[in-house]
Parts: structure tokens; C-alpha cells; sequence
């Protein structure tokens, strides 16, 4: 199978803005006083999860942790019924099959320039020209050109009916030329991006600062700025949320959720899915009847009630509970293969991260199961970016994987062709089924929404059917916030967290 490889941290997992009032509660009020900047403002502690991985590359995971900051943001963002929404763009229309003007709103980067369409089509570029490519450009071929003071004009290679959805990604963000200055492929978003907040520092693996970019177009934040550190340890994110230290603890593990007060705790249902991947091209799961007695022997009923403690539903398919059209449009798998007894003696290996806390015990559970079933399993617990690149190259027989459905670009079809076709830049299932593709393939080039969404489920059922990929549970997201803290912003597809209206 021929896959193009596309390390990404925590695409699948991490947990732009991309307006500050697309998800934001609350946004109006009086700031707080105390440690902010000139007086107004008080500056806000925030935990994240995971550091930068790429050298804070906007084209692979840390696109996501620089959206959740408030640092960049796209033309268009996701409403909360995921459709495009405007941001840096104010309006956009498709002329003709391939090409898509989007007319600019009067905005300004953070080094002082203005985003004028030149820019725009300069930073479009960047990203098409990237190696590996954005998730959200995987099987698209783009060119972008100023028309006019106010219009850039976006072409496809092909027809692409989601585009105002793809550019929502947070691997499109928008940034200045000088960020582009150092060459070799190298891009620095420090202080060159439009978002409400501007990267100052960055410690390593260990924090970031930001202050208040004073002319966001979107209007002036109310926080001064914020303090980010980074602690991969969940209990620690929720005992520094616990002792004051912190103001907002993003991904706080299930086992730490009673611990904080209620109201304390705000819990949102994503679209993210955690499924058992099996790779299907080498290794024993190449053998479809043993991937059958794989998704036979999993009782998935268990990793919502216990595991997660109810923060979940049990696994239903690629796409969850968050995905509020899905349940009423899928239908069966098709073409499972019949399952087949283990082998004596054959030893399977399984893999997962410890980023998120839950994932080593999913994983135990499964093991216990599939070794009750007659199946030998090695188990591999890692941190993420010391797991990927094993993982996208097919070195484990079985990965569990935490995944937005929806994070590259907000459209179902994309992260089917992403994580399931042949030439997929994040298939860890290793999948390559000549059925999956087509299907794939023939939802992609629908433009009706609904009939869209039809297309997706009936290529998931493809999917679903050759047992590559068995969902275990769709998770709700904790985030630990002080009761200080105002305009929170708990998005369902996890590429927000703090906006203008985010204060204390």
C-alpha cells in the first residue's frame, strides 16, 4: 500500500479560534484586575496537554495548539452546526466548477502588516508546497491569486464542493510573509499571525507566553493575555487547576473528574472516537477472518461505563453522538469476512499513548479480551510523538487511537480519505480496499450537504465492514475551569479554547 506520511502530534488527539464568537460563552462584562498588562485584563493560566512537536510548524499538530491559544486562525472557521462560518474572509462565492472568491474583511497581522489578498495567496501557497502536506490539503492540489484590493481567487485541480469547509482547517491559518523569511521550509508563526493573542515566548516543551494582540479585527481581548504550560501528566493538570495555580486545565482525565467541584468541571461531547486500528496490509490482521475475531471478541460496552466513567457513549461507528446527523443515516457493514480461530503461538503487538490517561487502560481492557478470545498480545505504551511515525509506517499489528472526526477540515468524507484509502496520509489501519476507495472517492465529489452525508455513511459502512477499524467509545471532553473564568470555549470539535471574550 502506498501511503503518503504525514506526522501529525495529535491530529488525532489534540484536543482556530476561529471567530470569537463561534463557540465562546459569554464575552462582555468588566475585566478583572490584577496581574494583566497596563493595568486591565488579568493575564490567563492556562494547562495544555501537549507541547510543540514540530517546531510549531502550522502545518501538522501544533496548527491545533496554536488555534486553541487564540495565535492563528483561516479564512473561514466551523459554527457550532459545523458549516463554514466567516473569519479572516467576510463573504465568499463559487464561480464556476473549480474556482471560489473570498472577499477579505480589513484585518491586520501581528508584525504590523495588513492581510491584503497577496498575502493571503503567498501563505496558500506556503501550505500547498509543504512537505508532507496539511491534512486538510491531502488529495487537493490548490492555487490561490490576489483579484482585486479585497478578493483572493482560489482554483482546484478538481471540483471542490467543501472548500469554504477546508480552509476552516487549522493547518490553513493565515500568516504574514516574514514568517516565511528563514526558508529551507521553515515557517515562524511567532508574530506573524492575526489571532487575538500573540506568541512572546516559547519554552520548549515546558511553556509558552502570549499577549493581547491590541488590533485583532474581531475587537480587543479581554484578558491581557495568557501563561501556557505545558503538563502531559492529567493528574497534575487537575491538581494545579485544584491549588489555583492554573485558571483553565484542557483534557482533564475522567479518574481526576470527581475530584474537582462541579462546577469546576465542564464536559462536552466531541467528535472524537477512540477505535481499536488493525493494520490490514502485514502483520496477522491482513488476514480479514482474524480481524473478524478481533470485533467479535470486544465487548465495547465496557470502555463508556467504566472506563470512562460515563464521560462517553459506546462506539457506534467512525462518527459519534457530536455528529448529530450520523446515527439516523447508518446503515450496516458491509462484507465482513467470517471470523476465524487465533493461531497458537503468534504474538500480536498493540500500541497506544499515554498522552491521554485513558488510552493505556483502554488498551489493557482490550488486551484482556483479546487474550481471553486465544489471541497473544505484547502491549507498547509510549508517549505520542515517540509513537507516531512507528505507527504511520504499519510497525504494530493493532493501535489504540483517540480521533476527531472532524478536526483537518469539519467534512465527514475528508477523514475517511484521510485515515481508510489507500494512498490516506494518516492510515494507521493500513487499509487499502478497492471498495472503501470508490466509495470514498464518490462521496467526495458530491456537493449537496445531506446527500453528502449519505455518501459518508455508506463508505463508513465499507469500512466498518472490513473490521480494519473497530470504534470502541465516542468521548465527552472534560476541561477544568476556575470559577473565576468567564467565555470558556468548549467547542466540539476541540480547534478552540480561548477567544476575546475569555477572561477572569
Amino acid at each position: 500500500m502506498r501511503s503518503h506520511r504525514r506526522p501529525r502530534l495529535l491530529a488525532p488527539f489534540l484536543l482556530v479560534p476561529l471567530m470569537a464568537g463561534c463557540f465562546a460563552s459569554g464575552g462582555g462584562g468588566d475585566s478583572a484586575s490584577g496581574d494583566g498588562k497596563d493595568g486591565d485584563g488579568a493575564r490567563l493560566r492556562v494547562a495544555l496537554t501537549f507541547p510543540p512537536a514540530e517546531k510549531l510548524s502550522p502545518y501538522g499538530a501544533d496548527a491545533t495548539l496554536l488555534s486553541r491559544l487564540g495565535v492563528t486562525e483561516g479564512l473561514t472557521a466551523l459554527d457550532a452546526n459545523g458549516s463554514a462560518a466567516p473569519a479572516l474572509a467576510e463573504s465568499w462565492r463559487r464561480d464556476g466548477e473549480k474556482s471560489w472568491e473570498f472577499t477579505l474583511r480589513d484585518a491586520t497581522f501581528q508584525d504590523g502588516s495588513d492581510v491584503t489578498p497577496a498575502a493571503v495567496a503567498d501563505s496558500l501557497a506556503h501550505a500547498t508546497d509543504a512537505e508532507p502536506a496539511p491534512a486538510a490539503l491531502a488529495g487537493v492540489a490548490l492555487s490561490a491569486e490576489a483579484s482585486g484590493d479585497r478578493v483572493v481567487r482560489i482554483t482546484t485541480a478538481e471540483p471542490d464542493p467543501v472548500l469554504p469547509l477546508r480552509l476552516s482547517s487549522p493547518s490553513l491559518g493565515i500568516l504574514s510573509a516574514k514568517a516565511y523569511e528563514k526558508g529551507n521550509g521553515r515557517v515562524d508563526p511567532v508574530g506573524h499571525a492575526t489571532g487575538p493573542f500573540e506568541l512572546t515566548e516559547v519554552n520548549g516543551a515546558t511553556s509558552a507566553s502570549l499577549d493581547r494582540f491590541d488590533d485583532y479585527w474581531g475587537g480587543r481581548a479581554q484578558a491581557s493575555g495568557i501563561d501556557a504550560r505545558f503538563i502531559a501528566d492529567g493528574t497534575a493538570r487537575a491538581n494545579a487547576l485544584r491549588t489555583g495555580e492554573i485558571d483553565i486545565a484542557e483534557a482533564v482525565p475522567v479518574a481526576q473528574a470527581a475530584s474537582l467541584d462541579k462546577e469546576a468541571r465542564r464536559d462536552t461531547a466531541t467528535t472524537r472516537t477512540t477505535s481499536l486500528l488493525l493494520n490490514a496490509s502485514s502483520g496477522p490482521f491482513e488476514d480479514a477472518g482474524l480481524r473478524a475475531a478481533v470485533r467479535g471478541a470486544l465487548d465495547t460496552s465496557v470502555f463508556a461505563k467504566d472506563v470512562y466513567e460515563g464521560y462517553g457513549d459506546p462506539g457506534a461507528g467512525v462518527y459519534g453522538p457530536a455528529v448529530t446527523w450520523a446515527e439516523g443515516k447508518r446503515t450496516a457493514p458491509l462484507g465482513r469476512a467470517a471470523a476465524k480461530k487465533p493461531g497458537d503461538g503468534d504474538t500480536i503487538t498493540l500500541a497506544t499513548y499515554d498522552n491521554r490517561p485513558e488510552l493505556p487502560e483502554v488498551a489493557q481492557v482490550v488486551k484482556q479480551q483479546l487474550e481471553k478470545a486465544g489471541f497473544t498480545v505484547k502491549l507498547t505504551v509510549r508517549e505520542y510523538s515517540r509513537l507516531e511515525s512507528d505507527a504511520l509506517d504499519g510497525k504494530f499489528d493493532a493501535f489504540v487511537l483517540a480521533r476527531n472526526t472532524l478536526l483537518d477540515t469539519g467534512d465527514p468524507v475528508a477523514v475517511l480519505a484521510s485515515d481508510y484509502t489507500c494512498g490516506g496520509g494518516f492510515n494507521i489501519a493500513q487499509l487499502c480496499d478497492k471498495g472503501v476507495d470508490r466509495a470514498v472517492a464518490d462521496a467526495e465529489k458530491i456537493d449537496d450537504t445531506a446527500k453528502r452525508q449519505d455518501a459518508a455513511m455508506a463508505a463508513e459502512a465499507r469500512i466498518l465492514g472490513s473490521d480494519a477499524v473497530v470504534p470502541l467509545v465516542h468521548q465527552r471532553i472534560i476541561t477544568g475551569v476556575a470559577d473565576s473564568v468567564q467565555g470558556v470555549i468548549l467547542d466540539p470539535y476541540e480547534r478552540t479554547l480561548v477567544g476575546t471574550g475569555t477572561r477572569r
